[in-house]
């Protein structure tokens, strides 16, 4: 497994991370006897970078990562997210952030999440979303660096909201966050455009969610497929959108085909190393539910990189979608 740094400052992290918002439960059925065999298979293939959240079922996710970290030696790098308190998602201009993210709220959250890890300190600790709105009084993150100073959290970071990501930028420059979690995929490339470029200026650490968006960029699921009702994709893709989806991925598969590695790099692979490329990004977070899939996303890691020529051409499949909520 390649390792990288997270940010100028932040510890060497697997390039590959495991993202543990399937095994909390909310894409479907997941038993837990599967989920600590997939933590246990990334453990020994090298990842040691682990992210999860509060609202991965409701905190089951933290309880499982908890359970297989206590029988394991390794220094695993943890990162968790605390949600604001009840209100828009994501926050909306209006919210005020004493109603959402209080510094009583704040604290009393950092303590449920370190006793769902069973840790004294959690290592990276992300506010789950954001709004511009605070940029300019950003004391929520004020209340996360005594946190810090106390010996509670060791690196802090915004994970960024789908709609407004850019917001995060003027985070970085005032040097209020050690990293950033956006999406970046073959269909969604803005983060290319400023964020990953001052990521680089400020020395911030970037983790990339969504590299296989949501799991179509695996190349898994055709125009017709239907979700579970226990899986939140169910109403992400709903409509026509994994129709349109389906024939964005087919067109990729085309390219593949014709630079003719189709047969040497699985439609997954080609996703990942896209996100790879960019030298900005510290570890890709990818959801693996099964042994089966730690295997198949940590192999990628010491596979040859795509050529410059690919990852150009690649970039047609920009795709300005905007962002997908329920009953849009």
């Amino acid at each position: 497994m390649q390792t990288r740094s997270l940010g100028s400052e932040g510890p060497s992290v697997s390039e590959i991370g495991f993202g543990g918002w399937a095994i909390g439960g909310d894409w479907g059925q997941q038993p837990d006897s599967q989920s600590t065999a997939a933590l246990h298979a990334a453990i020994d293939r090298g990842i040691n970078l682990i992210d999860t959240a509060a609202g991965y079922g409701e905190g089951h996710s933290e309880k499982i990562i908890a359970e297989v970290l206590a029988e394991r030696s390794e220094d695993i790098f943890v990162a968790t997210k605390t949600p604001p308190t009840s209100g828009p998602w994501p926050p909306s201009p209006y919210c005020r952030w004493q109603d959402r993210y209080s510094a009583a709220y704040l604290r009393d959250n950092v303590h449920q999440r370190l006793q769902n890890l069973k840790r004294d300190r959690i290592d990276l600790l992300q506010l789950h979303t954001w709004t511009a709105a605070w940029n300019d009084d950003p004391q929520p993150l004020l209340v996360l660096r005594q946190l810090k100073e106390q010996g509670k959290i060791g690196l802090i970071g915004v994970s960024a909201p789908e709609h407004d990501q850019s917001c995060v930028i003027q985070l970085m420059r005032d040097g209020l966050i050690d990293t950033v979690q956006v999406i970046f995929n073959l269909f969604q490339q803005e983060a290319a455009s400023q964020i990953l470029p001052v990521a680089a200026e400020t020395g911030t650490g970037v983790l990339i969610r969504v590299a296989l968006d949501e799991g179509s960029l695996t190349g898994k699921y055709g125009p017709d497929h239907e979700y579970p009702e226990s899986d939140f994709r169910r109403k992400f893709f709903q409509g026509d959108r994994q129709s349109r989806t389906a024939n964005r991925v087919a067109e990729i598969r085309c390219d593949l085909e014709q630079f003719g590695i189709d047969d040497q790099y699985s439609l997954a692979d080609v996703a990942l190393k896209f996100v790879l490329a960019r030298p900005e990004v510290s570890s890709v977070l990818v959801g693996m539910r099964n042994t089966d899939q730690v295997e198949k996303n940590c192999r990628v890691s010491n596979r040859r990189d795509l050529n410059p020529e690919i990852i150009q051409h690649l970039h047609r499949h920009d795709w300005r979608r905007g962002v997908w909520y329920s009953g849009k």
